[in-house]
């Protein structure tokens, strides 16, 4: 097994230099990306990234030049270049190469770069024992809704719950929780789950989706997709962010506070068992 990077189709490796001095991606920021989970050599929930990495682009006004069948492609010869079973496949596509100047170029190409890496041992011990979270201001752009190369908000708060001991920062703006720097937060409370609503403020990110929309209907358990503050989720019965990485990782203190009684709580789990088993189906099928 080995990382390997993929660039407009080509398959190099991770420590070639591919990067132009004028990428807008380099210089502004200017493109998006997607990170697509590989289990057992399969992908997994590809179509959702597929839809979302379209839809970033043409908010961005980012010409997509490569179908849905290329990037599918794409993804697999890395998968079966790298020998990979368990990863995850990072992709990027900057607007492209021209002399920097803010406004758009024009008669300019985007520019796909892609990677694939072993996937990390490090969230397996939180998802059974549980993670702490801090809170923190949400100091992001207003297009949260668009997954851009714009993360600097992200990584600052992420910075603070490092340094905290924390897993996560779960960020605040204008007295509401948003979501996670690198995640979406959810709270169980009295039987129902709840969550921030979509909009620009948060990202739609793949797992949240999947809980909302596929397990949790299954499972009976009532979802509220509705703004609530600190002092609503320090009520809560059960917490835990989820991501295409972190997968389900129950919360267990916030801000030095226990939730409810400090361990993980059973609709948690619950949850964490079918997004597995939706994991195998999935796969399997692929």
């Amino acid at each position: 097994m080995k990382p390997l990077g993929l660039v407009d189709g080509m398959i190099v490796s991770l420590d070639e230099p591919i990067i132009s001095m004028e990428d807008r991606g380099y210089q502004f920021g200017d493109g998006v990306y997607e990170v697509t989970k590989v289990y057992n050599g399969r992908l997994f929930a590809f179509a959702q990234h597929r839809e979302r990495l379209y839809r970033s682009l043409r908010e961005l006004r980012i010409p997509a030049v490569w179908t849905a069948e290329e990037l599918q492609q794409f993804h697999q010869l890395l998968i079966a270049e790298s020998g990979i079973k368990d990863g995850g496949v990072y992709l990027q596509i900057t607007r492209g190469v021209a002399p920097r100047a803010h406004n758009f170029p024009e008669n300019v190409v985007p520019k796909l770069t892609m990677s694939i890496r072993p996937a990390g041992s490090a969230n397996a011990s939180l998802r059974e024992t549980g993670a702490k979270i801090l809170f923190a201001p949400d100091e992001r752009w207003l297009r949260c809704d668009i997954k851009s190369l714009n993360l600097l908000g992200n990584l600052m708060a992420k910075q603070k719950a490092k340094e905290a001991g924390c897993f996560e920062a779960v960020m605040i703006r204008d007295g509401v929780i948003t979501e996670g720097s690198s995640s979406n937060f959810m709270i169980v409370k009295d039987g129902v789950l709840w969550t921030h609503p979509l909009g620009n403020l948060i990202l739609k990110g793949v797992t949240r989706t999947l809980i909302v929309e596929k397990i949790a209907p299954e499972l009976g358990l009532p979802v509220i997709e509705k703004a609530f503050n600190t002092s609503f989720a320090g009520g809560a019965d059960e917490a835990f962010v989820c991501g295409t990485n972190t997968e389900i990782v129950p919360v267990v203190t916030m801000d030095n506070n226990p939730v409810a009684n400090g361990q993980v709580g059973a609709v948690t789990r619950k949850l964490q068992q079918a997004f597995n088993k939706l994991i195998d189906i999935e796969c399997q099928r692929n």
